[in-house]
């Protein structure tokens, strides 16, 4: 009984922090947008909600158990890591949750390294503007994938469950955050960048350029981009100049309409991995 009220809790803390991070991101874009997008809003917009609407309905349908379920399972048995400790349950919050940061950044990685899991990536990637919806913009496959990694992770970790709510939160209104086309000075995104991806950090993996594109992996923590190198700090053609998206896909009714998302990844020719860049001065070939 008490799992099943954690569960509907932490179902109600995530659907109103979504509604109110993208509620606050939109206001801001509109007020104080970064750079001015090149396709049609309502049509991306319609289209990258109703995805995120349907992954997080097939999500709850075909996952017998969710991430915060695992965690309630692992503690009630006694499974995980961090179940043979005994150490301070801050500590093992904190930890957690950074275990959880570090696993979606290698996971990102990874979708970018291996040609099969790119072509689920490219969704993403193929969006014409860069946007709060952008962040919530997954083909359905890529999701459950998702999903699947941070259940095993979670299994073998053995978190507290209140630290996988926080960080299934955070990740969310972070994605949302750092793919915002708003404008922040200078002296803050500097600042931030200590502590959070901020959007102007983020927007240069969105670049059609590779190296660009192979650059700035975080979600949420900025630290695993600077200690392993990753880290490229603006893009070469400056944010208002620089070209948004994949050069494969530069038409908006292939790549902006919810038919041609899911299809994306089953017509891409030889798309290859996107860290087999083929040259510094060649953008977007590789996929």
């Amino acid at each position: 009984m008490l799992d099943r009220l954690q569960l509907t809790t932490e179902l109600g803390v995530r659907l109103g922090c979504f509604l109110a991070v993208l509620t606050a991101m939109a206001a801001w874009e509109l007020l104080l947008p970064r750079r001015s997008l090149v396709a049609g809003k309502l049509g991306r917009w319609a289209s990258n909600l109703a995805l995120v609407a349907m992954n997080a309905g097939l999500v709850r349908v075909v996952m017998p158990i969710s991430v915060v379920g695992a965690a309630l399972f692992a503690d009630a048995r006694g499974w995980g890591l961090l179940q043979l400790v005994e150490w301070p349950t801050w500590l093992e919050f904190v930890l957690a949750v950074a275990a959880l940061d570090l696993a979606i950044y290698l996971q990102h990685v990874m979708f970018h390294a291996v040609p099969l899991f790119w072509r689920l990536h490219m969704v993403h990637h193929a969006d014409l503007d860069f946007d709060v919806t952008t962040g919530l913009r997954f083909h359905t496959l890529e999701i459950l994938l998702s999903a699947l990694i941070k259940l095993g992770l979670t299994l073998l970790l053995g978190p507290p469950a209140a630290a996988v709510i926080v960080f299934e939160v955070l990740l969310n209104a972070t994605s949302m955050f750092n793919h915002s086309n708003v404008r922040i000075p200078g002296w803050l995104d500097r600042l931030l960048r200590c502590f959070v991806v901020t959007p102007d950090m983020h927007r240069v993996h969105h670049s059609v350029i590779p190296r660009e594109t192979n650059s700035n992996f975080g979600f949420n923590l900025p630290w695993w981009d600077y200690l392993l190198g990753t880290y490229r700090p603006q893009p070469e053609g400056g944010h208002e100049r620089m070209r948004i998206g994949l050069t494969t896909f530069a038409d908006e009714r292939q790549v902006d309409r919810l038919p041609g998302m899911l299809l994306l990844p089953f017509r891409a020719a030889s798309p290859g991995s996107m860290l087999e860049e083929p040259s510094a001065d060649t953008p977007g070939e590789s996929v």
